[in-house]
């Protein structure tokens, strides 16, 4: 038999038998199945019952929260409502106790303007029988009683308004007697141009009429800086190989007329050259103070002075009083009032002594408003001076009344001094206070460096620090200065402020 035909009857043979093992495969597969989808089952279902316990300890959970929440809540509202409760009641209790006082105080009210109308009844009953009474004794009608008060009236005001009247025209008078010192005063500073201008003006003679052109400089620098610096005013006019310098303060006339006149001497005229020269002069003129005060220490041989006061004393050589040398007249009235107390017999070195200071308080750079006798007080306290020179410095103006017989014997002197032939020229006082004031004014504003009164008072130059100030600034300070000027002084005619802002840089090389 073939090979072939073997392997079918082989192949027929074992196709039932897979076909058995295949269908067993199948049954215990289909077993095994069913088990784990069992165990399955039974898994899911214990699963969700746990969950099923948990959902509901939970929601168990939720709603007691929520209920102790409704109840707090509930609580809380309940104890607000009795607390707005209480406070209802309280009120109502309090509008009541109110409303019972108020009926209380009306029904008082009440009584008491039945009694006043009652008593207001029986005085106008009283009242009336009061008038017919007086009318009887008086035999006047209530028309004729009223006529006759209204004329005694007006009789007393009559009185009244004449006592009035009697009190304005005293205090007129004063005000016109003041008024008329005020125009004398006036008209004395206004005619004092013509009689000061040798105490005023210094004359500096020039080799020539080219040497105006030099001083002036080019674009007039040199005159600018010479009157910068100096804070004098330098009229240069027609008249041949001479200058005119004018001035209030007799140190800056000297300074400018040394410096102008050292500079025609060294030929050398420009800004640098006028500020060195300038400089130089200024310390000259400090020293000469301090020797002129020196030596009228000397010539009255009086010691024991300090610095400041002899410096002071020196200072009274550049002033002048009515036209009259302050520093001569303090010598002056040394001199006298130690002749007298001589002849009387009391201190004749105390009398001295007081008589040289009596002006010493001229001769002080100050900013103050106080007087000179007042500054003198207080410059002779400072410096230890004896209680009796301090009350004769103060009072030989009798600004205070003399303690002493030293104090009443300067008095004198001064007048003596003041009044003999000769002395006085007239009066600068006046003139110069109010050009101290004009420069005091402006040097009171911050930002401002030196000031100057020039023109006799009519012009007013200031140098601002230009580091502190803008031009905008300039501008403004010079309309507040000029509007104090206005508010604070009395003048004659107009002020020009003048403002004067500028940078200098120097450098050397070397």
């Amino acid at each position: 038999m073939p090979f072939w035909l073997w392997c079918i009857i082989g192949l027929l043979a074992g196709l039932p038998f897979g076909w058995l093992i295949r269908w067993l495969y199948a049954r215990f597969q289909l077993a095994t199945t069913e088990q784990f989808a069992e165990r399955i089952k039974n898994d899911a279902i214990k699963e969700a019952e746990a969950k099923k316990k948990e959902l509901l300890l939970e929601a168990k959970e939720q709603v007691i929260r929520e209920r102790n929440h409704q109840e707090r809540e509930t609580r809380e509202r309940r104890a607000e409502l009795q607390r707005y409760e209480r406070r209802i009641v309280q009120k109502e209790e309090t509008l009541d106790k109110k409303t019972s006082q108020i009926e209380r105080t009306e029904q008082v009210f009440i009584e008491k303007e039945k009694n006043f109308q009652q008593r207001e009844n029986a005085l106008s009953k009283e009242e009336q029988r009061y008038r017919a009474e007086l009318e009887r004794i008086s035999g006047l009608t209530s028309d004729e009683a009223k006529s006759l008060i209204i004329k005694d009236l007006e009789n007393e005001a009559k009185h009244d308004a004449q006592v009035l009247i009697n009190k304005i025209e005293q205090e007129a008078n004063l005000a016109a007697e003041k008024k008329a010192r005020d125009i004398l005063v006036t008209t004395i500073q206004r005619l004092s141009t013509e009689v000061t201008g040798d105490v005023t003006v210094t004359t500096v003679n020039l080799p020539n009429d080219e040497m105006k052109g030099r001083i002036i400089g080019r674009e007039g620098r040199n005159i600018r800086t010479l009157e910068t610096l100096t804070g004098v005013d330098v009229i240069i006019d027609d008249t041949p190989e001479a200058v005119v310098i004018s001035c209030f303060d007799p140190v800056r006339r000297e300074v400018a007329k040394l410096a102008l006149e050292r500079l025609i001497l060294d030929g050398r005229i420009h800004p640098a050259r006028i500020e060195e020269i300038v400089i130089k002069i200024s310390k000259d003129i400090s020293q000469k103070i301090f020797e002129e005060g020196e030596k009228v220490l000397f010539d009255l041989g009086i010691h024991n002075i300090k610095q400041d006061a002899v410096r002071a004393l020196g200072r009274l050589y550049f002033r002048t009083s009515y036209g009259q040398n302050v520093l001569q007249h303090s010598k002056e009235v040394a001199i006298i009032a130690g002749m007298l107390a001589a002849e009387i017999g009391c201190n004749r070195d105390l009398a001295k002594r007081a008589a040289l200071l009596h002006d010493i308080g001229k001769g002080i750079e100050s900013d103050s408003e106080l007087n000179h006798a007042e500054i003198g007080m207080d410059m002779a306290r400072k410096m230890g001076e004896d209680a009796r020179i301090i009350n004769a410095i103060g009072s030989h103006h009798n600004d205070i009344e003399p303690s002493c017989i030293e104090a009443v014997l300067v008095q004198i002197a001064d007048a003596i001094s003041a009044a003999r032939p000769g002395a006085r020229k007239e009066t600068l006082d006046n003139y110069m206070k109010r050009l101290e004031n004009l420069e005091g004014i402006a040097n009171s504003f911050n930002g401002v460096d030196k000031s100057f009164a020039v023109q006799a008072g009519r012009e007013l130059r200031i140098i601002v620090n230009n580091e502190a100030v803008n031009d905008d600034q300039t501008r403004e300070l010079a309309k507040d200065i000029a509007k104090k000027i206005e508010n604070d002084l009395r003048y004659p005619g107009r002020i020009k402020v003048t403002m004067i802002r500028e940078t200098r840089i120097t450098e050397y090389a070397r």
